[in-house]
């Protein structure tokens, strides 16, 4: 295969440009190219190069790349077990995929524990990639974002409740789901390689509907039904995590439960103040007269939307930032006097219709289509 391309530092600054062309790109700089020596091997570069930016049959991948069927489907085999492409059954055949960094190889490398990999090694590489202005740039996009922030609907007041939409509720996402995966949480476990693990619990990353298909049969996750996706979902509320949910109206492929000190999503906020997630629907509302002024809500709030000030009667309340949050309910359900409630957002959002409006969308706001 090297009649491809001669230079093998080319062959990996041609992939990189390959995925800098997804709608979620990956600005090209010392570190990315640092990350894709040690994921890619030469061949697989070469391959993942040529892919086009939609599914594709490996007989025309064979047809780009000039490689013999046979020896391509090793090839190809072995990049979907590393997690480089989705391979796509269809009917009788498999389709394959580029997998872009996020939502792709980034998660899909640490959402499980390898000997072959130096995982401490790519921890401090992508840690120093994601903390690069153009790369918080490039994820947190425009008006369309990869993610948003689903709300705690135990904090959702009685009256409101009835118009509570199914794409807002993370239990009716699961339960329409029929069940799906458990895995590692990617930014847990890549934090913890950094010696900045947080103790949250790390096995609670959830996918759903077909991308739960292929992240069991690629064993990067575990099987779980829709009960035991629901008792992550309550267990992980009562740490205070917050969730985070593909940005599409109809099944959605995943649920992230997320901490402000481990999340790539929500340390960006932090850092910069971008924003790689759409805030729910809902804002906290405070009922000042039974408010005890603890500053539960300001302590609890994993991005610092909420602060401690002093009422025109000496009384410390908590005011929130409404530009600023994520409508998590986070506040809310730590509320000690349930003072916090949530209530609706004046301007209603509602998400793509599905992943490939979604990247369309992305995409079309960067001028890349």
């Amino acid at each position: 295969m090297g009649h491809l391309v001669n230079n093998k530092d080319e062959v990996y600054r041609i992939l990189a440009e390959r995925l800098n062309r997804n709608p979620v790109g990956t600005p090209i700089n010392d570190t990315l190219m640092a990350i894709l020596h040690r994921l890619y091997t030469e061949s697989e570069a070469i391959v993942g190069s040529k892919f086009p930016m939609i599914p594709i049959a490996l007989e025309k991948i064979a047809d780009i790349t000039g490689i013999e069927d046979k020896q391509l489907k090793i090839i190809l085999d072995g990049m979907a077990e590393k997690g480089l492409v989705l391979d796509i059954p269809r009917k009788d055949t498999f389709y394959y995929m580029l997998v872009p960094m996020v939502i792709g190889f980034f998660e899909y490398t640490f959402m499980r524990v390898l000997d072959n990999v130096e995982l401490k090694d790519l921890a401090e590489l992508f840690q120093a990639y994601f903390n690069n202005k153009e790369v918080r740039d490039e994820f947190a996009g425009k008006d369309t974002k990869m993610m948003r922030t689903l709300v705690y609907e135990n904090v959702i007041p009685m009256a409101v409740e009835t118009e509570v939409l199914t794409y807002e509720r993370a239990s009716e996402i699961i339960r329409q789901s029929g069940g799906g995966a458990i895995s590692i949480c990617p930014c847990r476990h890549k934090a913890s390689h950094l010696g900045k693990s947080c103790g949250a619990p790390l096995e609670v990353c959830t996918s759903l509907g077909s991308a739960a298909e292929w992240i069991i049969r690629r064993g990067l996750g575990k099987p779980a039904t829709v009960d035991e996706l629901l008792q992550i979902l309550d267990q992980t509320e009562k740490l205070g995590l917050v969730h985070n949910c593909d940005n599409v109206l109809n099944k959605p492929a995943y649920i992230c439960h997320c901490c402000g000190c481990c999340c790539v999503i929500l340390t960006g906020i932090n850092k910069t103040g971008q924003y790689a997630t759409q805030p729910s629907n809902f804002i906290p509302e405070l009922n000042a007269e039974t408010c005890i002024g603890c500053g539960t809500c300001a302590e609890r709030c994993h991005i610092k939307a909420i602060s401690m000030q002093y009422d025109k009667s000496g009384s410390e309340v908590p005011v929130v930032n409404k530009e600023a949050c994520l409508g998590c309910g986070v506040c809310a359900s730590a509320c000690p006097s349930g003072s916090l409630t949530m209530s609706r957002r004046s301007d209603l959002y509602v998400p793509p219709s599905n992943a490939q409006e979604k990247f369309s969308r992305i995409a079309r706001e960067k001028g890349k289509i």
